[in-house]
């Protein structure tokens, strides 16, 4: 007798973009009353609606496609890919949440989906009256939910609120306590989305040690995460999405290379475009040697090479915003306010290299958005994730330090820790 728990055999989701509203028209009951009430406002606006409406044009979307894998109990698979990949809608059709178009999955056992943690929850009721109710929605029998009650408000850390209404919570306090109902569901398969995104590094380090707890009784867990630090510790197999399909099914250490590489090629085939005055040409991150990576090692100056072209309108500045993994900005530097240092008024192109400050960042994914401006008032042209990399631990000795919740999390003002100089690239250096 097999040990396999999940199957799946070219397996496709398409989704049908409506391009005159930018609509996917999918099967949830929510989209087919948007639908209808849309379809009524039109035929009332009648003769008096818009003459020139924009005519209708319905493309085909797949978000997967021929995507085929076995995974066995007990396995601990992560689920690896870039935004859109389709990572979470494959989560949704494993949970049976959505119908694949295409293909099949079978599915050996009960399945326990942490993908939106907390939707269940109620604002009006307190946390108490909303653990039993969200226990139930996700299966739980009343007697389940009182012998395991203090369990879950412990592992919750929200003992003093559990008699307030949510509403009144705080999102980290409201997705912990979501959190701890969900992974204290007995089924034979978890899935896990992007959990540890929220809380902080203890409550993070909670989450990853009840994950483990769930893999070693023998149930199978699947975990959606860009934290590849998390992926490393919790996982040992992982699949790479990309477009839909799958491109690397393997060891962890494998895949994550895999994803980076794949990555790094899309930014050397990316059109940038320009701008009117300055036009950005390419980007890449430093290592301390001055070679160009994918990693940054927390505690070191982060080094950015940008190479642009201008035409010495005075008064250009050069702009960079560092985001973090959930796309949220997390610092930034402008070089006209904090170095009043403009971009050169002779016309041509020139590299310059910021080496800006050495931050102490989480584990994860990061990007860094490029912006030129003209006196700091007007954007002239932008990229967005320039340059990507990611961080694989926390800081060199091993003690946990996020940059989000021990800086508070903002648009923290980068400082340059060396002289930003301007040096002119001669045509045939590119």
């Amino acid at each position: 007798m097999t040990n396999t728990v999940i199957h799946s055999q070219g397996l496709g989701k398409k989704y049908l973009i409506d391009s005159a509203h930018a609509h996917v028209e999918g099967e949830l009951f929510v989209d087919l009353l948007w639908n209808r009430a849309r379809s009524i406002g039109r035929r009332l606006m009648g003769a008096g609606g818009p003459v020139n409406a924009p005519a209708s044009r319905k493309t085909d979307f797949w978000a997967l496609r021929d995507v085929n894998f076995e995974i066995k109990a007990g396995e601990l698979v992560s689920i690896v890919g870039h935004n859109g990949a389709g990572k979470t809608t494959l989560l949704k059709v494993l949970s049976r949440i959505t119908e694949p178009t295409e293909g099949r999955i079978e599915i050996f056992g009960r399945v326990n989906s942490l993908l939106e943690v907390g939707t269940g929850f109620h604002p009006e009721l307190t946390g108490r009256e909303n653990v039993f109710l969200n226990g139930s929605i996700l299966g739980m029998t009343r007697a389940e939910m009182r012998r395991r009650f203090d369990e879950i408000v412990a592992f919750s850390g929200v003992e003093k609120f559990i008699d307030t209404p949510v509403k009144r919570y705080s999102t980290g306090m409201y997705v912990r306590l979501a959190f701890a109902v969900a992974a204290h569901i007995e089924a034979e398969i978890l899935v896990v989305d992007e959990v540890l995104a929220v809380g902080d590094a203890e409550f993070q380090e909670k989450c990853l040690n009840r994950m483990s707890e769930v893999a070693n009784s023998g149930r199978t867990v699947l975990f959606v995460s860009h934290n590849f630090a998390a992926i490393t510790a919790l996982t040992n197999r992982s699949i790479v999405l990309r477009n839909g399909r799958v491109t690397f099914d393997g060891p962890v250490d494998a895949a994550i290379a895999h994803y980076t590489a794949s990555l790094a090629r899309v930014e050397q085939r990316r059109d940038w475009g320009r701008g009117e005055n300055a036009s950005l040409l390419s980007a890449s991150l430093l290592d301390q040697h001055g070679n160009p990576t994918d990693r940054y090692t927390p505690g070191t100056p982060l080094r950015v090479k940008v190479a642009f072209q201008t035409s010495g309108l005075p008064g250009m500045s050069l702009d960079v915003v560092l985001r973090d993994n959930h796309n949220v900005a997390v610092g930034h530097y402008t070089s006209a306010n904090l170095s009043r240092i403009s971009l050169p008024t002779e016309p041509g192109r020139y590299e310059c290299v910021l080496s800006l400050d050495r931050f102490w960042l989480a584990a994860g994914e990061y990007g860094i958005d490029l912006l030129t401006s003209v006196t700091n008032i007007m954007d002239d042209h932008g990229v967005d994730s320039a340059v990507r990399f990611v961080v694989d631990t926390c800081s060199p000795d091993g003690v946990p330090f996020n940059f989000s919740q021990d800086l508070g999390y903002g648009n923290l003002a980068m400082r340059l820790t060396e002289p930003l100089v301007f040096k002119p690239v001669p045509p045939s250096g590119g």
